[in-house]
């Protein structure tokens, strides 16, 4: 086959061109990610609150966008309103909620749910209880009766007790060898003190154990109660209705007198590292904190984004550091845990054993810098965009926009702010990431928690700053889990700040 000129000449420009472009620098890969995609349009749903004459404060949204209806009812008092010595209570009384009531079993109540196609769940947290129905549209006066029954009539049958003591038992025992697990018990232990937001969520076994069924129905009739209660209803339902309907159900619940609330004095931040020593560990958890601002604080949201920076989504120096640089782990990440009486901010990671000291050196001094140097203002524009971008995700279902509601009022914030969290968020400015970093971040007060094998790592903590170190045994845990207050282990010299 010949070719024409025209052809070769064709062939040997092609050639030319790309040993031009061999010698040309790739731009590849790139050093920085792409510009984030303009932000959507939020349009939060219209809502209306209203407080019934017992103190029930109820709150309907009104979001039409699916056939479904999200009741919420949430109590306030969780894990930090058990009483002494009864580490536990709360959480089983919110497990125990779904487990039979004065007119139905355990079985009646699931299969009750499962017949209307909807989802049921119970729980506690810190600060609270909760019950939450799902429902599709025409089964929302069976979801109002099941919430107001499940809410105000649990039964508490012994059976059921100790079905579910024995699930709470085997979560404390599996937990044990979890690092994670280990490195958040003991954590918290040390940022909150005696306080009880430093106390297992859960209980401990011994806690649990001693819990009677008088115990739940004492805590169940001194904070289950409308004046303590809070009740938001999301979906596709008429306001009038939605009232009309909580009157209904829960207008002859009688308001109580409460039970004083849990202090809101928390501890200093002090300097200590603990060290929970786990023979045949190959990686070592590390948290790395102290106590922060409450979430009601004027700044819990400008610091919020500080700690993005620091190591969440659209930012995250720690993951750069440890992950992309250095190749110590897999993640690195830091957070603020804000509750009504407190909070704490926390950094952490998992690395292997050898580069424990390394890794917790630098993300020591990641929050060093944080607070020491300003923030470029590329790494506040990704942290912005990141959280005013994702924001209309976080409202597109019932529930989940239920919850954001549901919050606020727990909070005591204010409500109109939700809708307008990314325009709160884009105004942030670098100022007022440094003022709160070096306001609220205190380096040389770090609480530490080093969970892993010690042989491989307390050798090399001295070189890094680290020489004062505290170490525990699975063993010594596994007393402290099962001393009902946790004061045995902790008030021991071995532990004394």
């Amino acid at each position: 086959m010949t070719r024409g000129w025209g052809g070769w000449a064709v062939v040997v420009l092609a050639l030319g061109c790309a040993t031009a472009s061999a010698q040309q620098p790739l731009d590849w890969p790139r050093e920085s990610p792409p510009p984030p995609l303009p932000a959507r349009q939020v349009h939060f749903p219209p809502y209306e609150i209203r407080t019934l004459s017992n103190g029930l404060q109820v709150v309907v949204v009104m979001h039409h966008e699916q056939p479904a209806v999200n009741l919420r009812l949430m109590v306030g008092a969780g894990a930090a309103s058990d009483p002494i010595g009864k580490k536990g209570v709360a959480a089983l009384v919110g497990q125990l909620l779904d487990q039979g009531t004065a007119t139905r079993t355990a079985t009646e109540i699931a299969e009750a749910i499962d017949y209307v196609g909807g989802v049921l769940s119970v729980g506690a947290g810190t600060d609270l209880s909760f019950v939450n129905v799902l429902v599709m549209r025409d089964s929302f006066d069976f979801a109002v009766d099941l919430l107001a029954e499940i809410t105000r009539t649990p039964s508490f049958e012994l059976a059921e007790i100790e079905r579910q003591r024995q699930q709470v038992l085997s979560g404390i025992q599996v937990s044990l060898d979890d690092p994670a697990y280990l490195a958040g018990v003991v954590f918290s232990r040390l940022v909150y003190g005696e306080h009880p937001y430093g106390m297992p969520h859960n209980g401990t076994r011994q806690s649990v154990l001693s819990i009677s069924q008088e115990d739940l129905q004492d805590f169940h009739m001194a904070h289950y109660a409308p004046n303590n209660a809070l009740v938001a209803i999301v979906g596709d339902v008429a306001a009038e209705e939605a009232f009309a309907s909580v009157e209904r159900v829960f207008s002859d619940w009688e308001r109580r007198p409460l039970p004083p609330s849990p202090s809101t004095e928390l501890p200093e931040p002090i300097r200590r590292v603990v060290v929970v020593d786990k023979p045949g560990s190959v990686q070592t958890a590390i948290r790395v904190g102290h106590v922060a601002l409450p979430r009601d604080s004027p700044d819990h949201l400008t610091f919020d984004v500080a700690l993005k920076i620091l190591g969440g989504e659209g930012g995250n120096r720690l993951g750069s550091v440890l992950r992309t640089e250095r190749s110590l782990t897999y993640a690195a990440s830091a957070d603020v845990a804000s509750r009504r009486f407190g909070g704490d901010f926390m950094a952490k990671t998992d690395t292997r054993s050898d580069a424990t000291a390394e890794a917790l050196r630098l993300m020591v001094e990641e929050v060093s810098r944080l607070r020491r140097e300003r923030v470029s203002r590329r790494e506040l524009e990704n942290a912005q965009a990141y959280l005013s971008g994702t924001f209309p995700l976080t409202i597109e279902a019932p529930n989940a926009i239920a919850a954001q509601v549901l919050e606020s009022l727990l909070y005591g914030l204010d409500l109109d702010d939700l809708p307008r969290y990314p325009q709160r968020i884009n105004a942030v400015t670098v100022d007022d990431i440094q003022r709160v970093s070096r306001e609220y971040l205190q380096p040389q007060r770090l609480s530490v928690v080093l969970v892993g094998e010690a042989a491989t790592f307390m050798g090399d903590l001295a070189g890094v700053g680290f020489g004062d170190v505290e170490v525990l045994s699975v063993a010594d845990l596994e007393r402290f889990l099962g001393s009902g207050t946790a004061q045995a282990v902790f008030d021991s010299p071995l532990l004394a700040p």
